[in-house]
């Protein structure tokens, strides 16, 4: 019993031991840790108040810099980017001496080099050349080269190569279009970076047959000339000097009719005149403009090239720049002076006083330059004397019945009972078909029935090279140099096989002006001896001045360096396609 009661009072004691511990350790909860949580209320009101603190350090700090970035930076154009550039048509040769469609000479261009090219001012600049000299002859032309060039390969570009590329254009059995423009000269390596050129005559205008793309001798040599036009390396990675090298090419479409070729080229490192911005260059050859413009729309072109008019759903996107090109060409009439009924001249003169060019040209939707000559405004030689005068009907009306044409049925001129009636072959194009339809009407207001003749580009070609037209409606290009003599001097005709002299213009005096003005090196000399020529075809009348054509060229967004100013041909947009940018950033100003 006593021993139970023992056991009683030790569990109770042991109990309020218990109960004594469980509410000391209640107390230091109750004060360490719930007692703690006012006080991490002010701690968090504290390390709050510091986090803003360097939030608002921060904001304002960001705002500071934003605002000193904006004073020292500007958002300028960068190097990079891929440019894509859309072409209407296809590939067949790129050899420069080959070249003549759309889509090859635009390759030729940008893979190729001259030893000249032209500046955004359309003057003459070296490009693998480093100068020139001419003899007091005017017959010998010597070239330096700049030194250290080199071909896409990475191999030494010479004098040698320079010599081999027009000694095969003057070789027959090479095919070249260009054979007749060299026929005569003589070229010769003095060392490997002088060239000569010895004419048979002089020739004021040479120099601008520099500019065509050198070819490499140490990879064409090896192919027959005979063999040359249809070689591999004119349509697989040829090799040239120009701004921008052949990387590789795609096609795709499962007929000819919707065919697509891709080109990619990379920038050239080393040439002449500076390494391109642009990362790289694509070219798409597109077999017809359905394709062609869908792409544009969809935005996988950059800019689209080889069309002669703006599609309306182009025009209307967003961003669209149109450049219009205008060409050191011109637009004519040209009149077969050797023909039938045009062969009289009162007939030709009525025909130019009866016709109004200027209101012809304010139908085209584009600003353009009158053509009065057949030399351009603007050009050597050209004299306001010798324009063509036009939009004078009455005085029309008055030659045209002196010369027996009388007015008859359905207001048109008849003599003889022969109406006074002839035909007008032209390209099927927009543009031609507006103006023949302008000129159409003009004509038949002092009694002249116009028929007008579309064809296609393939067909048009056969009846220019035949002659086979009454009247053409055609372009010609003339160039920097007032040099015509290939359209207007009688021996540039031959009525059974073609010929450049379109009109079969044949006067022994205009003739002597023209061999004598291309042969004088003095510029004041040439003024004077072009002059017989001018007026000369001023009375004669063997065409109809109209305009400068242009080259239209459009894109999406702006191309920086891409310079609006008249060039020579569609390709020389590609002049200083080395600085072209299309990338933007913000710039670091280079402020002290």
């Amino acid at each position: 019993m006593q021993r139970r009661k023992r056991f009683k009072r030790v569990i109770s004691g042991k109990t309020a031991q218990a109960s004594q511990l469980y509410e000391q350790i209640g107390l230091s909860i109750e004060e360490n840790i719930f007692g703690r949580f006012q006080q991490i209320k002010v701690v968090k009101r504290f390390v709050g108040g510091w986090v803003l603190f360097w939030f608002f350090l921060a904001a304002v700090t960001g705002l500071q810099l934003s605002n000193l970035s904006a004073y020292f930076q500007t958002i300028k154009p960068i190097p990079g980017g891929i440019y894509n550039e859309g072409i209407l048509g296809t590939l067949t040769n790129v050899n420069p001496i080959y070249a003549t469609s759309e889509v090859d000479t635009s390759l030729s261009k940008l893979i190729f080099a001259g030893l000249f090219s032209y500046n955004d001012q359309n003057k003459l600049i070296d490009d693998l050349a480093s100068g020139y000299t001419i003899s007091p002859s005017g017959k010998v032309y010597t070239i330096n080269l700049r030194p250290g060039l080199r071909w896409q390969d990475g191999r030494p570009l010479t004098a040698a190569d320079v010599v081999y590329t027009i000694q095969t254009i003057q070789n027959p059995n090479a095919q070249s279009p260009l054979y007749s423009s060299w026929s005569g000269v003589n070229v010769s390596e003095i060392n490997p970076t002088t060239v000569r050129f010895v004419l048979p005559n002089p020739l004021a205008s040479f120099i601008y047959n520099l500019t065509i793309g050198i070819i490499p001798e140490h990879i064409l040599s090896k192919i027959a000339p005979s063999d040359l036009r249809a070689a591999l390396f004119n349509t697989d990675h040829p090799v040239g000097a120009g701004p921008f090298s052949w990387h590789a090419i795609d096609v795709s479409g499962n007929a000819p009719e919707n065919a697509e070729e891709q080109i990619a080229l990379k920038p050239f490192s080393d040439y002449a005149l500076g390494k391109p911005k642009l990362g790289e260059f694509i070219v798409d050859a597109y077999a017809n403009s359905t394709q062609l413009i869908n792409s544009f729309i969809s935005g996988q072109l950059n800019a689209i090239a080889g069309l002669d008019q703006v599609p309306a759903a182009v025009r209307r996107m967003p961003g669209v720049q149109v450049h219009s090109f205008i060409l050191t060409a011109g637009d004519y009439v040209f009149f077969k002076t050797q023909g039938d009924i045009l062969s009289d001249s009162s007939i030709r003169q009525a025909l130019v006083l009866g016709s109004n060019p200027s209101a012809i040209i304010s139908q085209l939707g584009y600003s353009t330059i009158p053509v009065t000559e057949p030399i351009l405004l603007g050009q050597l030689a050209f004299n306001a004397k010798y324009k063509q005068v036009t939009n004078q009907p009455i005085k029309a009306d008055t030659i045209l019945t002196n010369d027996g044409w009388n007015l008859g049925v359905g207001g048109y001129r008849y003599k003889n009972s022969q109406q006074l009636s002839f035909n007008m072959v032209i390209t099927d194009t927009p543009e031609n078909q507006l103006v023949a339809s302008l000129l159409k009407k003009q004509w038949k207001k002092i009694g002249v029935n116009l028929v007008i003749i579309s064809e296609s580009a393939a067909t048009y070609t056969t009846t220019i090279q035949d002659h086979n037209y009454d009247s053409t409606l055609d372009g010609i290009s003339i160039g920097i140099d007032p040099d015509v003599f290939v359209y207007w001097d009688s021996s540039q005709y031959d009525p059974r096989s073609g010929g450049l002299n379109l009109s079969e213009f044949d006067v022994q005096s205009a003739d002597q002006a023209l061999e004598a003005g291309r042969t004088r090196l003095t510029p004041a000399l040439r003024v004077l001896k072009y002059q017989p020529f001018l007026s000369d075809w001023q009375k004669d009348a063997p065409a109809l001045g109209l305009y400068q054509p242009r080259s239209i060229y459009i894109t999406k967004g702006a191309v920086y360096n891409l310079n609006n100013q008249q060039i020579n041909s569609p390709q020389d947009r590609y002049d200083n396609v080395q600085n072209w940018e299309i990338v933007r950033a913000g710039v670091t100003d280079s402020r002290p």
